[in-house]
């Protein structure tokens, strides 16, 4: 295996979980390297723009990561678009796929309405928010082992497979959203549906998690 290449990847990993930035110091402490070697490393990555200096020359995730990430957006959305349809007319409801940014945030990736809805829901793709808020975060953080200080509805998506939140993305609207399962490890993708009303939430939620089988079954 070539250190080279492992160290690098390792920087990239790193710089995802700490989107605030971090300094050539930083950076050479928890890949493992001498700092004359993690800049080097850095530079490279900058000229690929994989990373870059934010304004407190902190280095930071690059635009570069975007080009590469393209191509697979585009496998999952064509994937994922008859999986979102048929769940959007199963349940007369708005459904969105969403995707894990970084290690703090949700972005919405596809967003498909039920034929001749009178009601649309102001939820678009690219819209992205704290992976805190909104059932689509929640779902993946139930996805992981219980944390000391969870938000309780986390605790209870892990029991029952989904996540409901009311008014925390879009005010008076409400979410329910399961992760997709994933293969290759830690889920990073959610889907889901926005209502407005709170009757058999349940049975929603149930239908929501078999479309997220279904979509991990042809992701593979």
């Amino acid at each position: 295996m070539s250190k080279t290449l492992h160290h690098g990847l390792l920087i990239l990993r790193v710089l995802s979980e700490h989107p605030q930035g971090l300094t050539v110091t930083d950076v050479a402490e928890r890949i493992g390297v001498h700092r004359t070697v993690a800049h080097r490393l850095v530079r490279t990555l900058e000229a690929h723009q994989l990373c870059r200096r934010d304004q407190q020359r902190r280095i930071v995730l690059g635009t570069g990561l975007v080009t590469l990430a393209e191509p697979v957006e585009q496998d999952l959305r064509a994937l994922a678009r008859p999986v979102l349809d048929e769940l959007a007319e199963a349940t007369r409801a708005t459904a969105h796929l969403l995707v894990r940014e970084g290690t703090q945030d949700m972005r919405a990736l596809m967003v498909v309405e039920p034929r001749g809805a009178l009601v649309h829901v102001s939820f678009r793709p690219g819209q992205t928010h704290s992976i805190q808020q909104g059932s689509g975060g929640l779902a993946l953080l139930a996805g992981g082992p219980p944390r000391s200080g969870e938000r309780p509805e986390v605790t209870e998506a892990r029991a029952k497979g989904y996540a409901v939140t009311m008014g925390e993305v879009i005010p008076a609207v409400i979410g329910v959203s399961a992760a997709v399962p994933s293969h290759r490890g830690e889920a990073t993708t959610s889907i889901g549906v926005s209502v407005f009303e709170p009757a058999g939430l349940d049975a929603l939620g149930g239908t929501v998690v078999e479309a997220a089988k279904r979509l991990g079954n042809l992701l593979g």
